[in-house]
């Protein structure tokens, strides 16, 4: 991946964790070589989530890779240009989206959504060499990771004191450096043993269907594949009645399926929403630019966030074949029907 491709990024094949060795800007190399490589910051430190799915994608996984403490330093560590591509969360299937990568792609970032990442989490309950269950008093992890082992936890430490940390690998690495053996976290097993702890319990998810998505944010617009999502934020001229059915309105009058709808608040006062839109189809596509074309021209102000390929494959490509059969079943169905029509004068 090079920056002058970055208006046009490829589809990868993704790949096991385990099957990717990451450069690291503090491994030795040669001058060359550096140069040669992008820089993905991604939301750190080491051992999160947002590192394993940059480790199922086989082209950012060569790249030189930097943790970065937060999502708004991710997104503006590629906005003043000391990276070139970036990795956020975006949203998980049990705890919804995640407010801050949304609302600083919204007000804060021009940057554009390049590609989604989807990966299965599983979280587990790890501690200092030593440390039983029973001995947990304090647990730590990122709100989102306590909230999807809710029950696990009411179910086994019922009485533990529940510490936020920036994220799992955070909670993970003050475990390690601590010196108490009544604490844990709540976290990948990654993490676990990268920072030297031990698995006390796996799979504590409450929900074994958890998903995350991750985004790759940088600059341009990557070309159509075929299977894409559009992501814009649409704000409202007025508050009236009718106004946000006018909008969704443009969508379904130009049979554009709607992947998401959100509200988030405006921040320029109580009461006043904009309104988070995916939609299948790319802005290369004309019925979608003329929908949105539309939309700006006379419902609302809208901000582009990107067209870019969704993720998986496998499940495009089941979907794109489905649709095709579906097509086909339908066009014989409808000459079987013409078949019938009698010619003009017979009875």
């Amino acid at each position: 991946m090079c920056r002058e491709a970055s208006a046009r990024t490829p589809p990868v094949t993704p790949v096991r964790c385990a099957d990717v060795s990451p450069r690291r800007d503090s491994e030795p190399d040669d001058a060359r070589t550096r140069a040669a490589r992008d820089r993905v910051a991604y939301f750190g430190p080491r051992g999160t989530f947002t590192e394993e799915a940059v480790l199922t994608q086989a082209d950012l996984a060569e790249q030189s890779l930097v943790p970065i403490a937060t999502v708004p330093q991710v997104i503006s560590t590629v906005e003043h240009g000391d990276a070139d591509w970036g990795v956020v969360p975006i949203e998980n299937s049990i705890e919804g989206s995640v407010s801050v990568t949304l609302d600083t792609l919204a007000f804060e970032s021009e940057l554009l959504i390049q590609r989604e990442i989807d990966l299965p989490i599983v979280l587990n309950l790890c501690a200092r060499p030593g440390t039983r269950i029973d001995d947990v008093t304090t647990v730590l992890s990122h709100p989102h990771a306590h909230a999807q082992c809710r029950g696990w936890m009411s179910r086994k430490l019922p009485d533990a004191t529940l510490v936020a940390a920036n994220s799992t690998a955070e909670a993970a690495r003050q475990v390690s450096r601590s010196r108490r053996t009544d604490q844990a976290a709540i976290g990948t097993a990654f993490a676990a043993e990268l920072y030297g702890l031990e698995l006390l319990a796996s799979e504590i998810e409450d929900h074994p269907e958890n998903r995350t998505r991750f985004v790759l944010l940088g600059r341009g617009v990557p070309g159509p594949t075929g299977h894409d999502k559009t992501s814009i934020v649409c704000f409202q001229r007025e508050d009236k009645p009718g106004s946000l059915l006018a909008i969704l309105q443009e969508f379904a009058a130009r049979g554009i399926n709607l992947n998401k709808l959100e509200s988030r608040p405006t921040k320029r006062g109580l009461g006043q929403y904009c309104f988070f839109i995916d939609c299948t189809g790319h802005i290369a596509d004309e019925v979608v630019a003329d929908c949105l074309r539309t939309l700006a021209a006379r419902q609302a102000e809208v901000k582009f966030l990107g067209s870019y390929p969704v993720a998986g494959e496998e499940e495009a490509h089941a979907r794109r074949t489905a649709v095709g059969r579906a097509a086909r079943a339908a066009e014989r169905w409808m000459d079987g029907l013409r078949a019938q029509i009698r010619a003009e004068g017979h009875a």
